[in-house]
């Protein structure tokens, strides 16, 4: 095989890989923590940034999704029905609000997290994915 057949097998296992992790990852939040994926990087995102709450602006950026999309799952998270996050108002521009994860979202989050590594860990170990992003990284 030459080096760009092997570049694309190694993409394509690395892809293959990621597929089943996110696939498993999904089914096991849905069914233990009732969230999607994305309601667990927006979980995860706010929980690292200060005082544990972003703009909706810069949660945009993060998780990738349009601002009516992003809108309408964190309208959900903060529904009392989920209680994972919470308004808060800007103090510096009134206009601007904040989302701020609470003490529901964080325990589902801790406990999600723990899911989530064990997922990843099934299909891969951060060895084999070292060393599969390095060989690709050397095609470039």
């Amino acid at each position: 095989m030459d080096n760009q057949e092997t570049f694309m097998e190694d993409w394509l296992s690395i892809d293959t890989t990621m597929s089943k992790v996110k696939k498993e990852t999904e089914s096991i939040l849905q069914a233990n923590y009732n969230i999607s994926l994305k309601e667990f990087y927006v979980l995860y995102y706010i929980s690292k940034s200060p005082d544990k709450k972003l703009r909706l602006q810069q949660l945009q950026e993060k998780i990738g999704l349009s601002q009516s999309a992003l809108s309408r799952l964190v309208a959900g998270m903060e529904s009392s029905s989920c209680g994972a996050l919470e308004k808060s108002v800007c103090t510096d521009d009134r206009r601007g609000t904040y989302t701020k994860l609470t003490e529901l979202g964080e325990t589902k989050l801790k406990k999600a997290l723990q899911d989530f590594r064990w997922v990843v860990e099934k299909y891969l170990s951060i060895d084999d994915l070292e060393i599969s992003l390095n060989s690709l990284k050397g095609e470039f």
